[in-house]
């Protein structure tokens, strides 16, 4: 595997306006996670990792903007709602946004049986952002950014979403082969934590990518942190090591 391969997500350093044109969506990338919609909230089925992560970016959302409560929060790429939800039962006001139709209805008959206040929508963050700009306290796009063909367009339109001094997370997997080891051959092969063709290396994002798209944008990264998995404790902690999974908190500039 070469690292030094020029990487599909080039259009991280560049506009993208033929894309938003085309909704900016892979097809594929909605099929595949359409076809998993139902298994969203089986604790053990093929969303058990992000139900064991999510307490952990729950807690790292929480801290970096001093509580939830009251705050106005747009997930973009929200699938089943398993971080809305648990923002919107912290006190949030949370809208939740998505191209997969299927995974939508999953969330939104959770909420129902869990009474708890979420909007979902099937948008594009870019179509969210023409008609929403600046309405939100707190942006999250966790665990989509590779998931998309144009990545510097979602971000671009996460930043259009958030006030002036307010706050947008973002989480991806870095283009390692220790990301490659643990995110593919680990979880998909080995463990069958996820199903298999999850994730594509060559959609994984360097944090000096990513960095560059949001240099690009009014945000400011405030912070950079790795996410890893203990087996002793069987549960995600944060730490300095953004080998594989690591989130940033940006701050809109004012």
């Amino acid at each position: 595997m070469d690292h030094n391969t020029p990487t599909t997500i080039s259009a991280l350093e560049a506009t993208s306006e033929e894309l938003i044109s085309e909704n900016n969506v892979d097809q594929q990338e909605i099929e595949k996670f359409s076809a998993m919609a139902e298994q969203w909230w089986d604790l053990e089925g093929d969303f058990k990792p992000l139900h064991m992560l999510n307490p952990t970016r729950l807690e790292y959302i929480e801290q970096g903007v001093q509580g939830l409560f009251g705050k106005k929060i747009v997930d973009v790429g929200c699938g089943g709602g398993i971080l809305a939800e648990s923002m919107a039962i912290k006190g949030a006001e949370v809208v939740g946004i998505d191209m997969a139709h299927a995974s939508l209805q999953i969330a939104r008959l959770h909420a129902l049986e869990t009474e708890t206040k979420v909007t979902y929508k099937k948008t594009t963050a870019e179509q969210f952002a023409e008609a929403n700009a600046e309405q939100f306290d707190v942006v999250t796009c966790m665990e989509m950014l590779e998931h998309v063909p144009d990545p510097a367009s979602v971000i671009q339109a996460c930043c259009d979403l958030v006030k002036p001094g307010g706050t947008v997370y973002f989480s991806t997997i870095n283009k390692t082969w220790k990301a490659y080891l643990m995110m593919i051959l680990g979880a998909e092969h080995v463990l069958k934590w996820v199903p298999k063709g999850t994730h594509e290396y060559e959609k994984f994002i360097r944090p000096s990518q990513l960095l560059s798209a949001i240099d690009a944008t009014q945000l400011h990264c405030d912070d950079l942190c790795g996410v890893e998995y203990s087996p002793l404790s069987s549960d995600f902690k944060i730490t300095k090591n953004v080998d594989v999974n690591y989130m940033l908190k940006c701050t809109k500039v004012i």
